[in-house]
């Protein structure tokens, strides 16, 4: 009876915790709250399962004292979160400049006022930028506290708070209208040091498990199966290009790379106009070229000769809206004009925006987007190429249609609204001598004014290298192909696997170098470090094991083909102030080892279920991934809720993200408890289970970015 409530209640969690994220999605997050998380019952069925669970230690008599202190950590975890729930309070506090207040408001249904045993006054609140762009750094808020007739400044920013009585202040908001800031206020003197008690002897309590000579995992490291070779069958993918041809005027290869190297504001930063242009040439036909021009002579293609190129079929379309427009498979920008209907999607877009939101219309929208991008090329909207300093505005950067700042001088004005027109006479007469010297003329204009937000030539050396490369697109197919002769010719491809680690290693301190940030802020980046780390785990070994060789190639290349063509972003932008924390660089690789770790884990299911002859083998390999695995998964996961206990000002706030990677921890830790689940000890059993958690895994990672949104979006 005990067994069947553990599980009962385990089982429950689980299936209301999934639920829970989808109740939020359509009803909200305060719903979810109130009815789920925040319920009387949610708590009582995790009290049930802690009773339970310790009634089940203390029945199997748990000897083990690595494993004591690590159920004993989760125990202490969820007693440290009960505290909070019961003695934590959280509230908002809304500063005008010069105002002062000693109190706050509790967000619960009541809005209650408390008070605060110190004063709090708003000095002055201040954005700061990254230079010459209009891409946030920081968000600070000037405070002077007073206490007992004693006053002090400090500033609160993002991941800088201010703590004072076991009460803190978190930067949250600001109203630019007004100046005024906004401060996240959380009160819980009790429940973060049980807490953070709890996951201090949880990171203890997982090394101890791993290091223990006695324990399970060392055992399965010197088990005898692990020793045998193996063998894995492997399908082979074919990939097909197809190109035309059709030639357009266009500016010399030479001319074109010097155009590359003016700098331009572009997404955020300042960089070279190659990169602009390169995110030009994949937004539209979705490769780096287009029928022999490079990404700089399709961008300077449309500036200077946009009658030619707006006839050129870049644009590839398919689905309804192809099939509604009868349009070719590949399109140029006047195909979507019609003379007798105008602009042909125009109404789909207008119904768009009216709310219908069907696929038809939202395929209509991508389009658009397209052809909006193409009119801002042609408009000058998009080369933000002049720097100036303005009294009023400091740096910034226009391009020849902005309104310019009324400090600057005439002279200057009139250059930069009539330098283009040069250009452009130039490349239709084709003189692109004098052409060639404008552009030199221009970049030392832009060396002179631009200040210190001109990129260093590290910086600029590393960027032009990383957008010469395709990485993941040539990785992915390496990989792949690797993974099949992986079977039949070992050493080279320890080597080949060598090369492809070195590639990735370069490709990841490429866009660390150009951002400026630890490459970990988006889906792009964080699917390359997965395979990096798959890449690292499978040469340290396949010496021991070598089957994990051809999993090496097999798993890293599924990721890098998944950056490659997924709905991700690989452009590099600047980092969310948020994210501006050494913890992010601590809390995403230790969760993309885990993710790494647990994909092979997958491989070994898939593999053992198609092999039975090695599927005892592979059951003690998948075995030695998924301990260390569950060791990193939980780490990651509590060493996040101690960053965003530090930026948010609470550790825990059952984000989608959140509940996802503990049900994939809760999950795959079943795995582990083979003693007190016997059917966990057939082999074939843990491959079929393993295989259906991997499904957990892809939800947390892929499902709740694209269907359940919530903090953890941009990640």
């Amino acid at each position: 009876m005990l067994k069947k409530t553990l599980i009962a209640s385990y089982v429950s969690l689980l299936v209301i915790m999934g639920a829970a994220t989808v109740v939020e999605k359509y009803h909200g997050t305060d719903y979810a709250e109130t009815y789920v998380y925040g319920a009387w019952w949610f708590t009582a069925l995790w009290a049930i399962l802690a009773a339970t669970a310790v009634c089940w230690i203390v029945r199997r008599r748990m000897r083990r004292w690595s494993l004591v202190t690590l159920h004993g950590a989760l125990l202490l975890i969820l007693a440290g979160a009960l505290l909070t729930h019961l003695t934590g309070r959280q509230g908002m506090m809304h500063l005008y400049p010069g105002e002062k207040t000693a109190t706050y408001v509790v967000a619960d249904a009541e809005k209650t006022p408390i008070t605060l045993p110190f004063e709090v006054r708003l000095d002055s609140f201040v954005t700061a930028y990254h230079s010459g762009t209009t891409s946030a750094l920081d968000y600070r808020s000037h405070l002077t506290v007073t206490e007992r007739n004693e006053s002090r400044s400090v500033v609160v920013s993002m991941n800088n708070i201010l703590s004072a009585h076991g009460i803190r202040l978190y930067q949250s908001g600001y109203d630019p209208a007004t100046g005024g800031c906004t401060l996240a206020v959380n009160s819980d003197p009790w429940g973060i040091p049980v807490t953070y008690t709890g996951y201090a002897l949880l990171f203890i309590s997982l090394l101890w498990m791993l290091a223990d000579p006695k324990g399970t995992f060392r055992r399965l490291l010197h088990h005898p199966l692990v020793a045998r070779p193996s063998m894995i069958m492997l399908v082979v993918l074919g990939f097909a290009f197809s190109s035309g041809a059709q030639a357009q005027r266009a500016l010399p290869d030479s001319l074109a790379d010097k155009f590359g190297q003016l700098y331009v504001h572009h997404n955020g930063r300042i960089c070279q106009m190659q990169t602009l242009a390169l995110d030009f040439t994949k937004k539209l036909c979705g490769k780096r070229a287009f029928e022999g021009y490079c990404a700089e002579q399709v961008v300077t293609g449309f500036i200077f000769f946009g009658d030619d190129w707006s006839k050129a079929p870049l644009i590839r379309v398919k689905g309804k809206v192809r099939d509604r427009l009868s349009l070719p498979s590949k399109v140029s920008f006047n195909d979507f004009f019609n003379p007798s209907h105008g602009y042909q999607l125009g109404p789909l877009v207008e119904e768009y925006f009216r709310g219908d939101t069907d696929k038809l219309h939202e395929e209509a929208m991508r389009y658009d987007d397209k052809l909006q991008l193409i009119l801002q090329l042609r408009e000058g909207k998009l080369l933000k190429v002049f720097p100036f300093h303005s009294k009023t505005d400091g740096l910034n950067w226009y391009s020849p249609t902005d309104k310019l700042p009324d400090d600057m001088e005439e002279e200057r004005k009139q250059y930069i609204s009539t330098i283009f027109s040069y250009l452009y006479q130039d490349a239709l007469s084709g003189n692109y001598d004098r052409m060639g010297e404008t552009l030199d003329k221009m970049l030392r204009y832009q060396e002179t004014y631009g200040g210190s937000s001109i990129p260093s030539d590290t910086k600029n050396k590393a960027e032009r290298l990383y957008n010469a490369i395709p990485f993941a697109t040539i990785l992915f197919m390496v990989n792949l192909f690797m993974a099949v002769v992986s079977l039949f010719v070992r050493r080279f491809s320890v080597f080949v696997l060598g090369l492809s680690w070195c590639a990735l290693t370069l490709c990841i301190a490429l866009r660390w170098i150009v951002s400026g940030n630890v490459p970990m802020s988006n889906g792009y980046e964080t699917m390359l470090l997965s395979a990096w780390l798959i890449a690292t785990i499978s040469l340290l070994m396949c010496r021991r094991f070598p089957i994990v060789l051809t999993f090496g190639f097999l798993m890293s290349g599924f990721f890098l083909l998944v950056s490659h063509i997924g709905q991700m972003d690989p452009q590099i932008t600047y980092v969310m102030p948020v994210l501006n924390s050494p913890l992010l660089s601590i809390h995403v690789s230790i969760i993309m080892m885990a993710y790494a770790l647990l994909s092979m884990t997958f491989a070994c299911g898939v593999t053992g279920l198609l092999l039975k002859k090695h599927t005892g083998y592979l059951h003690v390999l998948s075995q030695i991934f998924l301990y260390p695995a569950l060791a990193t998964l939980a780490i990651g996961i509590f060493t996040g809720a101690v960053w965003a206990n530090i930026s948010w000002g609470t550790y825990w706030s059952w984000d989608p993200k959140e509940v996802w990677a503990l049900i994939t921890l809760m999950v795959y830790a079943v795995a582990v408890h083979s003693s007190s689940l016997h059917w966990m000890r057939s082999a074939r059993h843990y491959h079929l289970y393993m295989v259906a958690a991997f499904l957990t895994l892809l939800m947390t990672y892929f499902g709740v970015n694209y269907f359940l949104g919530g903090m953890h979006s941009y990640a």
